[in-house]
């Protein structure tokens, strides 16, 4: 491995597929070997690479002609089980975006895949590369306990991402979809066990199928006293209103994202200011005899932050890492599965107007 190019084949064409495609064209350790869609993204994929990728149309075949020693799976999550266990049989490291299944029994078949294959499972926590959020995290755990963590990201979905949203709500809410980054950030905040969940839904169009729920908000209770929200909505009809809200509060003090830029109005819908922070602005709650503050807020600005493809270049240099250093990643897959765990409690929770003990 250590002089020869990683090859690997890239499965889904979409906005996440096409980005970590043009991160491995720059990384000269890593060669494609073959882009795989069912419609015709691949090759507009193609073409904005310079063109000469072998194209395919049924990963299967693709998996079999190409012979790759990884994958990246982009495609809708419906498929990532199946694709990713059949990767794992042909002897292939997987990076695979966000969730790892559409269900938890599948995500444990896949973590138990990688785990008998011996080869490395790297999933899509694209802020988990992200330095300003992790210093969001950082400052957090510096706030006391319990914390008390507000977040949301509601999306005023139109044209082409409508047309994404509805294809993710065949197989998902946005809760569970989206959520599983905000929860992934919670339990890193508090590094405490979840042990209840409640959830409200709506559904707000006839444009999904009966059943399912374009609107959603979950609630978190940790055994430490910590809890947590986090709202989601798609749609042309969701409110730019507050849609853009990464606030945390602890006994101490409390952290929140200001993206003035990225909280816009007609920003919601924007796949890159979605991993926007610009600033943070932590509040110290320390008062003198006279109640008065004793030290004032600090504004810590991120003027040279990465933007969306950055993030995608620093992810897949990470899966390489962890494939030449042989990086233990049973604690990012455990957690990956854990996240979607606690996300499809919530979807439970709406479905059945119940809480959900964890």
């Amino acid at each position: 491995m250590a002089d020869q190019k990683l090859r690997i084949l890239v499965v889904g064409c979409g906005n996440m597929g096409a980005s970590h495609a043009i991160a491995y064209a720059q990384m000269e350790r890593v060669e494609i070997c073959g882009i795989v869609s069912t419609g015709k993204s691949k090759e507009v994929l193609n073409e904005k690479l310079g063109g000469g990728y072998p194209l395919f149309s049924d990963y299967q075949q693709a998996l079999q002609d190409t012979n790759p020693d990884a994958v990246c799976i982009s495609t809708y999550p419906d498929t990532h089980e199946s694709f990713a266990i059949m990767s794992f049989e042909k002897g292939c490291h997987v990076f695979m975006e966000k969730p790892i299944a559409d269900s938890v029994a599948g995500a444990e078949r896949v973590a138990a895949a990688a785990k008998r294959s011996g080869k490395k499972l790297v999933v899509g926590y694209i802020l988990r590369h992200h330095p300003s959020w992790i210093k969001f995290i950082d400052i957090a755990q510096q706030l006391g306990k319990p914390l008390v963590m507000r977040m949301n990201l509601n999306q005023q979905s139109h044209g082409y991402m409508w047309d994404v949203h509805r294809n993710l709500m065949k197989s998902l809410s946005p809760i569970v979809d989206c959520g599983v980054h905000y929860i992934d950030v919670m339990c890193q905040m508090v590094r405490s066990k979840p042990v209840q969940v409640n959830a409200i839904g709506a559904r707000l169009t006839e444009d999904i199928p009966a059943g399912n729920y374009n609107y959603g908000q979950l609630q978190i209770r940790f055994e430490d006293g910590s809890v947590g929200w986090y709202e989601a909505g798609w749609g042309p009809m969701m409110s730019e209103t507050a849609f853009f809200v990464k606030d945390v509060i602890g006994p101490n003090g409390c952290v929140s994202i200001v993206a003035k830029e990225a909280g816009a109005a007609g920003k919601s819908d924007s796949v890159d200011a979605h991993t926007k922070t610009e600033s943070l602005r932590w509040h110290h709650a320390a008062i003198d005899l006279k109640n008065e503050f004793t030290k004032p807020d600090e504004w810590i600005d991120f003027t040279d932050e990465p933007d969306h493809q950055e993030l995608c270049n620093r992810e897949q240099a990470y899966f390489l890492k962890a494939i030449t250093e042989n990086i233990d990643l049973t604690d990012h897959v455990e957690d990956a599965v854990n996240s979607l765990r606690i996300a499809f409690a919530c979807d439970e929770s709406v479905r059945t107007g119940s809480p959900v003990m964890l």
